[in-house]
């Protein structure tokens, strides 16, 4: 996805300099970057979760794993043999 952001005149040189080190593009830099932050970000609200909410994210991540499509009937639930 293609995005036309304003980035600060003063940021820009630092940007070019880092990817210079590293052997990149500017526009790597920036999305190794955000990428980071976004990970930060989300450990960090995991982390401030109590124990009720993880189990209840880890839930809903179990639920949406599931195929819908698929059903099982009431003898199969049951009598799994």
């Amino acid at each position: 996805m293609r995005k036309i952001i304003d980035i600060d005149e003063q940021i820009i040189p630092k940007l070019k300099l880092i990817a210079a080190l590293d052997n990149s593009s500017v526009k790597k830099v920036m999305e190794d970057a955000i990428s980071w932050y976004v990970e930060q970000k989300e450990k960090q609200q995991i982390n401030s979760m109590s124990l009720s909410q993880k189990e209840d994210i880890g839930l809903l991540l179990l639920m949406q794993q599931a195929h819908v499509a698929k059903t099982v009937n009431e003898d199969e639930l049951f009598n799994p043999e």
